[in-house]
């Protein structure tokens, strides 16, 4: 496993740092600074060119209808009326055991002149893409329900176990519908495929589709509360700014497979990410002497991303979809701003992507938590 103690090889301190105060109420110094390009404009990540916008249920096993199709599902590619039901062929179905759904309304007019509703379902690895249009008169829990199904029946996979969605103002439908369902229902912002999908959905169906409203301002918008106090059973001892290698984290990223640790990753390949395995990556390290259950409460949060305010000299850690705590605090001067904003500038030199680790100590080589997290902005829908 990777180690995450400060590995002089790697990790440069001057010499004016090592004697630093204490600066967090977890009473560990900010030891890191962080090199990275002066330059550094922001880019997000975008998702790798998936199954394709695909309309059919499944694959036909007769050439002749493959070909007769193809010119078709062509035409339809260039359709931003076209609604997708695609599972890929080669994907077991008893796999797709948690899916992503938006169910919300689009910057589209209908022939009423009523804004259209979009129901959006995929999986973190767009193995599973679907789409269907709905008005605005239909939009209920008895709906929802009915187009879950109707997922399972037209691809011939069986119902998730979960369903992952990120707008707190359509909990009760949603919950409503999965509870009917047997699914449970789970709210949170680690929807990162599905997020991205829509930024791209956005650019290359929406903006195109004839009924399509310039400037229309999304309905439901994202929660951004003020942040709350931290509960007692999430705190740590001590913590610290570190930074990994991306090779490191992919190893961690491992270690999260083999279910070794408590933690959640991010598919990088999928997302498109093209950093280079060299490429440092910030990170909170956290430690604990009850490292193992802290990491065990930190893996129900759906913990989404970590950032600094600078003007409160604070972390703020983003769980669930509506959920903010103040992670940790540090006493505000120029040598500890200086830090912050720098962590905060190497998470956007690596197009968002950053990490939280829980250890039993700052120095150990090991972690009993990991999570990869990315920060995004609200989807333009």
């Amino acid at each position: 496993m990777a180690s995450l103690s400060f590995n002089s090889s790697t990790l440069r301190t001057p010499s004016s740092f090592q004697s630093q105060k204490p600066i967090s109420n977890y009473t560990k110094p900010i030891k890191i600074p962080f090199t990275f390009p002066s330059k550094s404009p922001r880019s997000w990540p975008k998702l790798r060119r998936f199954g394709g916008s695909r309309s059919s249920v499944s694959i036909k096993e007769e050439v002749e209808i493959e070909d007769e199709k193809e010119e078709e599902d062509d035409d339809d590619d260039d359709d931003p009326t076209v609604e997708l039901c695609y599972l890929d062929p080669e994907t077991n179905p008893n796999s797709l055991t948690e899916w992503e759904l938006d169910f919300c309304s689009r910057p589209i007019l209908d022939i009423r002149g009523k804004k259209l509703w979009e129901l959006v379902v995929c999986d973190e690895s767009l193995s599973l893409q679907f789409t269907k249009y709905f008005p605005n008169n239909v939009i209920n829990s008895i709906t929802l329900k009915d187009a879950i199904e109707g997922i399972s029946e037209d691809l011939g996979i069986p119902l998730p176990d979960k369903i992952r969605y990120f707008r707190s103002q359509m909990q009760t439908i949603i919950t409503k519908a999965c509870n009917e369902l047997g699914i449970k229902p789970v709210p949170s912002k680690r929807c990162v495929s599905l997020l991205l999908w829509l930024d791209e959905r956005f650019e290359t169906v929406y903006t195109r589709h004839p009924g399509y409203q310039k400037g229309a301002k999304p309905l439901l918008a994202l929660d951004n509360p003020f942040p709350m106090e931290l509960p007692d059973n999430l705190f740590g001892d001590r913590w610290a700014f570190v930074q990994l290698p991306l090779s490191a984290v992919r190893e961690e990223i491992l270690s999260l497979e083999s279910k070794l640790v408590f933690g959640s990753s991010l598919d990088l390949d999928l997302l498109g990410i093209e950093i280079d395995d060299n490429t440092m990556i910030p990170g909170l390290a956290v430690s604990s002497s009850r490292a193992k259950p802290l990491a065990a409460w930190m893996n129900g949060l759906e913990v989404c991303s970590i950032e600094v305010d600078v003007a409160r000299a604070s972390l703020i850690l983003s769980v669930g979809i509506s959920t903010r705590y103040v992670y940790a605090t540090y006493k505000k001067n120029p040598v500890t701003t200086n830090e912050a904003e720098a962590w905060e500038a190497a998470k956007k030199a690596s197009g968002g992507l950053h990490f939280l680790a829980i250890q039993e100590d700052l120095d150990s080589d090991d972690c009993v938590g990991f999570w990869l997290l990315l920060d995004l902005p609200p989807p333009p829908v």
